[in-house]
């Protein structure tokens, strides 16, 4: 398949690398100390056991007289997603797939302005991923990864999938995708947010007792707001799935961490804040979330200010 990746930073390059054993895979970002890494050094990336996989994508830093391509993935943070898209237009024909599997919810309609339902595809994965240095991340964690369309019906993606799992992820195709997404939500609103707040690896929000009853405090709201929308999760079984999540990557950082860390913009607001948005909409209360919203974005002032 000829894949482009929107964004080489932590999934991007993961992805991107892993996609390059079988396809002929393209990333593209707008950083030049990032793209020229990935064009001297390769991806490289750390497992878990510490040894390094070395892969070779095309890296650039635009897209031009590449041509169309069979799938375009999005791993640039949420509030790039729209300049991106339009940025890299010319590569969407009528037969390109183009995929999210960006932290949160609500992605979708953004990639439905250059595509049509039958060509977008949502999804969440389990894999975990985090930048050491330009082109070299830690792949912290792993699992499966689902996909699906919009309106169900995904058997047409059973080709995406089994090309993925060639690659090194073990991806399945869902029906409901949707209740997938909010799985991989819950992890993220429940464990990474606050992986961000104490600037911890996720193997904390398991062993420290005060931050896993957080993590169950944010679980029980996210829940709510799910099962309220007709998803039908079962409150211990979601807890179970994110304290395992935390203690299968012990020494992982997530994304928002490092946002924090680095004193970048974070995307929040499309993963707690989404599910803010879906509480206000059912008429529910969601203080916790609503505080870890509001203790980020001060963070994200801090951090500012310091500068």
């Amino acid at each position: 398949m000829k894949i482009t990746v929107l964004g080489a930073g932590a999934m991007g390059s993961l992805f991107s690398g892993y996609m390059s054993r079988n396809n002929d895979v393209t990333v593209v970002d707008v950083s030049e100390t990032m793209v020229n890494a990935i064009r001297n050094n390769g991806v490289r990336i750390r497992e878990k056991d510490g040894s390094i996989t070395e892969c070779r994508p095309n890296a650039v830093l635009s897209t031009e007289g590449i041509g169309l391509q069979d799938l375009v993935v999005v791993f640039v943070k949420s509030m790039f997603t729209i300049p991106a898209l339009e940025t890299n237009r010319h590569l969407i024909g009528p037969d390109t797939y183009l995929m999210t599997l960006q932290n949160g919810a609500g992605h979708e309609s953004k990639l439905l302005r250059f595509a049509d339902r039958k060509h977008v595809i949502i999804g969440s994965t389990q894999h975990n991923s985090s930048v050491i240095q330009a082109g070299f991340v830690n792949h912290g964690g792993s699992g499966v990864t689902s996909i699906g369309l919009l309106d169900g019906c995904s058997d047409v993606l059973q080709p995406i999938a089994e090309n993925l799992t060639s690659c090194g992820f073990e991806c399945h195709t869902e029906n409901n995708v949707q209740k997938q997404v909010w799985k991989k939500l819950f992890t993220n609103t429940a464990a990474s947010s606050l992986t961000a707040l104490f600037q911890v690896p996720l193997g904390f929000i398991h062993s420290d007792p005060n931050a896993n009853w957080l993590m169950r405090q944010l679980c029980r709201e996210a829940v709510e707001v799910a099962n309220s929308l007709g998803l039908g999760f079962d409150l211990d079984e979601v807890v179970g799935d994110v304290d395992r999540v935390c203690i299968n990557a012990p020494n992982g950082y997530t994304s928002i961490y490092a946002d924090i860390r680095d004193g970048r913009r974070s995307e929040v607001d499309t993963i707690s804040g989404s599910v803010i948005e879906a509480a206000h909409d059912q008429n529910i209360q969601v203080p916790y979330h609503e505080m870890v919203v509001k203790c980020i974005h001060a963070l994200e002032n801090k951090n500012k200010e310091s500068k």
